[in-house]
Parts: structure tokens; sequence; C-alpha cells
């Protein structure tokens, strides 16, 4: 069990590299470790807050896909028309430049930033007051149907990959942004998508099931011997969003030893399914509650989708964090729950996928 305080956050997603790449300004890196104050994340901000570490995801974007998420997810009901497949050769340089700017984040940071690719890095970068940044890629576009780029990505330090993004692959079909609406949108993974479970066990990848549709789950409950992990995701008992989790789903989580990630976006959050920040830390803890109960405490973390989300106004940035452990406190959280829920379920869930 970590020695770490118990405030300590190890995160299981944001999206700080997609941020920094749509800037397109030479140093955009530096400025993020010096203290940009831009989105909800930069280095001085985080290692203030308690931000130990996170999974940092490589998104490849499709134009405007979600520029206008804002305006399509309202009203009763919704359903925001998903963009359509982007093909390896165009996703790659993307992906590339994506990962460059971790990289170079962890030269500029001088020892204050690492990237890990075991758990044990994670646990003495975190010890040491640094950040554990752990390469994660959210939608396998950059991947190509015969996997060469996988073993070049794993030797760049890819560790966590998540199969599609919302819309489709060449491996499989993620969910649409629809409410009201479970997850059974469509067929799951394609012959390649097996192929590319298969080898991310082989590889020992961390495979990340936050926007697989439902048959893509199962699929992947039956091919990988690894624990299921939805990094960002919440209850669908409790917002019936496309994006959430039934009591099923969860319930295949705990039996293989996985972990559910708290999702901090407003509209995976409310009943009403609203994307706005108006919405009270109650219903995180709610959210919360419900996974403890039926996960069991040892399989839930925070996966707060950081710089890609409307989250609520209690928390507003990364600086935040700090709101949201006093509101867990309040509500009776101890210590050693505390410990489990902040950081220590997702460095030993991540140990049991990569193991050692």
């Amino acid at each position: 069990m970590s020695t770490l305080s118990p405030d300590i956050v190890f995160d299981g997603h944001n999206d700080v590299l997609f941020r920094l790449y749509k800037k397109h300004l030479p140093g955009a890196e530096r400025a993020f470790v010096e203290g940009d104050g831009g989105g909800h994340l930069d280095l001085p901000r985080m290692r203030s807050a308690g931000f130990g570490g996170g999974l940092f995801a490589v998104y490849v974007p499709s134009g405007d896909d979600i520029a206008r998420l804002d305006d399509l997810m309202k009203g009763a009901s919704y359903d925001v028309p998903l963009p359509p497949l982007i093909n390896a050769p165009e996703a790659i340089p993307v992906a590339f430049a994506m990962i460059a700017i971790l990289m170079r984040i962890e030269r500029a940071a001088k020892g204050a930033f690492r990237v890990c690719r075991t758990g044990g890095e994670i646990r003495q970068t975190m010890a040491a007051g640094a950040v554990a940044a752990v390469l994660h890629i959210e939608g396998a576009e950059a991947i190509d149907a015969s996997l060469d780029t996988l073993d070049v990505l794993y030797a760049a330090g890819l560790r966590s990959l998540g199969p599609v993004w919302s819309r489709p692959t060449i491996f499989g079909h993620g969910v649409p942004f629809r409410y009201p609406s479970t997850g059974d949108t469509g067929p799951g993974l394609t012959e390649t998508g097996k192929d590319l479970i298969r080898a991310c066990d082989r590889l020992r990848i961390a495979i990340d099931l936050s926007h697989l549709n439902e048959k893509g789950f199962w699929d992947v409950a039956k091919l990988s011997r690894q624990p299921l992990i939805a990094s960002h995701s919440n209850v669908y008992a409790i917002s019936p969003h496309a994006r959430n989790l039934t009591d099923r789903q969860l319930d295949a989580v705990k039996a293989s030893g996985g972990l559910v990630g708290l999702n901090f976006a407003t509209s995976f959050l409310r009943p009403d399914g609203q994307r706005t920040s108006a919405t009270p830390l109650e219903v995180m803890l709610r959210h919360l509650d419900y996974l403890i109960e039926r996960l069991g405490v040892e399989h839930v973390g925070l996966g707060s989708d950081f710089d890609g989300a409307t989250i609520p106004d209690a928390i507003r940035d990364v600086t935040g964090l700090g709101a949201l452990r006093a509101a867990m406190r309040r509500h009776g959280y101890d210590d050693a729950t505390m410990r489990r829920l902040c950081h220590e379920n997702w460095v030993a869930v991540l140990e049991r996928c990569w193991g050692g």
C-alpha cells in the first residue's frame, strides 16, 4: 500500500496534449511547464494541487468533431452525429506530434515530470514529488491494420490504449454522445480489433473500455486476460447516458480485478445528461458511492477528463481537486479510502496489467 499522502491524485484521463497541440505554437510545452494558466492543467497548478500523475491521452481530431458539443448536447434527449473513420496515414503524424509534446514536456520539466512505463516508476516519481505521466492513446486510428505502429508506439512508452474514441475505427465502434441511451449501439470489435486486443495482451498494454460500445466491451471481456478498465466512465443507473456503464458491466469489471475512474464531465454525471458546469459535487459523490458499493472500494478511482470536458464549477480546473477531496472527506471517506480512490487503486491495477 502507498505511503504517499492520501490526497495525492493519480488521474485516469486528461486531454492536455490535445489542448497544447491545438495551439500550434512553438514552445507550447514550455508554457505548460512554466504555467500558462490555460485550460484545466499546467505543471505548476498540478503540483500545487496534489496531482501526482495520470494517463495522458493522445486523441486525433476530426476537424470540428467536438467543437459544437455544447450546442448539440441539450434538451430532454440528444444524439450527436459521429464523424467518419480516420485512416492511419492521416492519424499517425498527428498522434506522433502529441507524443512529441509529451516528450518535450518531460525534457523541459527537468525532473519534475516523468514519462513512466512501470508501476515502480510511477511510485518512485510520485514519491519524489514529481508528476508521473503514462502515455495513453484514446482511439487507435494511428495504429495500422498490420499493427506495425503498435510496436513502435510501445517502444515510445505506450502503456494504455482505447481501441476507439466515439467514432468508428478499423478496430471497432464507439458509443455516440446519446442521451438517454444504453451503450448497446451497434456492432462490437472487428476481426482486426480482436487482433489488436490479443496484441495488447502480449505486450501488457492496458486496454481502456471507456468509449467502446457495449458489444465491444463484452468482446474485450471475452478475449483479454487483463483487468477490465474504464478510465473515465460513470454509472448508467444514475445517468442514463450511452457513455456510462450498466450494473452488468460494473460486475464484470469487479470480477476481472479491474477499475472504473469517475469522469468529471457533467453530461455523464447528471441524471438529466446536460453539459452544464452548474453541477453540484454531491452528484459526483453519488456516483462514487454507487461504484464503491457495486465494485468494492479497491476497484474505483478518478478519471477527470481535464481539458476534454465541461466539469463542475466547484472544481473549475486542477486546483479544484482540493474542493473535491474536502467534499469526499465530509461525506465520510477516511484516509484509507481516500488513498485508494485518489491513487493507490490506479497504480495497483496498472501493475496488474503490466506485471511487476
